[in-house]
């Protein structure tokens, strides 16, 4: 039952491109970067936009967890989709992704719609809804009846969707859909960690400091913009009391694996998350004020 929700939720995720966590910061080639300007290369993007954390890691553990299903823990979609600005709807558009994950985890289908309307009409004014299909994502997460093809679906929209931002000279605004996605999963898993004391969640809390990392190297290439400054202030707030956590490694025993008809040695690797609960519960608390914040939410 939970490998057939897990493929659901990979497939209706707008962002279900996103991969694994890397071990350690992204170190970014100096060749692909413009000092003057900051550039990041698209190839330094896509590997950033590859090690962000997927909500499917956060919904998966929660349901693992057995946490009820909470409406409290969502956004309004109907609230972010009237949004005026560009920036603002790319945001919310990773962020309602987000909840969408959460939703279809817990098998909320009908619910699940309404923020597959919300995406959509957000998509539509972002001018990229042309590579948003409704109408069969609609059928294919109401009825679960094809999710090869849902899920091939989803990830070819995203894709095609911040490839077409990127052309048109609008990577900025792909980089804030990726901002609100990521967000929006920590505040998920940080509400969660307010009622349940879990160690394999604290730690996936934790090592949202290297995504953090990452996230503000995308969204500082675009500082220019007020709007996008703002929310560099915002998520500074936040590095700021990661910075209390630490992430060590421990190297494993060397795998040999068979890769294209090849033997390959591969080196393991885990990492281990020390925070105290001190600090996880500034996190929790900054986290709940910023994506606020950042979604126009009051308290």
């Amino acid at each position: 039952m939970l490998k057939h929700l897990m493929l659901l939720l990979t497939a209706v995720l707008l962002v279900a491109a996103c991969g694994q966590r890397p071990s350690e910061n992204l170190e970014v080639d100096l060749d692909d970067v413009d000092v003057g300007e900051l550039q990041i290369s698209s190839e330094t993007m896509n590997e950033i936009i590859q090690n962000i954390a997927s909500p499917i890691e956060v919904a998966a553990l929660i349901n693992a967890l057995n946490v009820p299903y909470s409406t409290q823990y969502l956004a309004d979609p109907e609230a972010l989709s009237t949004n005026t600005t560009s920036f603002e709807m790319a945001y919310s558009l990773g962020a309602l992704s987000a909840d969408l994950g959460y939703l279809n985890m817990y098998e909320k289908t009908g619910t699940a719609v309404n923020y597959l309307s919300s995406i959509n009409r957000l998509a539509d004014a972002l001018q990229i809804g042309q590579f948003f299909d409704f109408a069969t994502i609609k059928r294919l997460a109401t009825t679960s009846s094809d999710l090869d093809s849902l899920m091939f679906i989803s990830v070819n929209s995203f894709n095609n969707m911040d490839d077409y931002l990127r052309e048109t000279q609008r990577s900025n605004l792909s980089a804030l859909m990726i901002a609100g996605v990521w967000m929006e999963g920590l505040y998920l898993s940080t509400q969660v960690a307010k009622q349940n004391t879990n160690e394999d969640l604290k730690s996936m809390i934790g090592e949202q400091k290297l995504i953090l990392n990452d996230l503000l190297l995308i969204l500082n290439n675009y500082n220019n913009e007020e709007i996008i400054a703002g929310y560099i202030q915002d998520l500074e707030q936040l590095k700021s009391i990661y910075d209390e956590v630490k992430i060590t490694y421990e190297v494993g025993e060397p795998q040999t694996i068979e890769r294209d008809g090849m033997l390959i040695v591969v080196q393991s690797e885990s990492s281990h998350v020390t925070m105290s609960e001190e600090t996880l519960q500034k996190i929790i608390e900054t986290t709940e004020q910023v994506r606020n914040m950042q979604l126009n939410i009051k308290a």
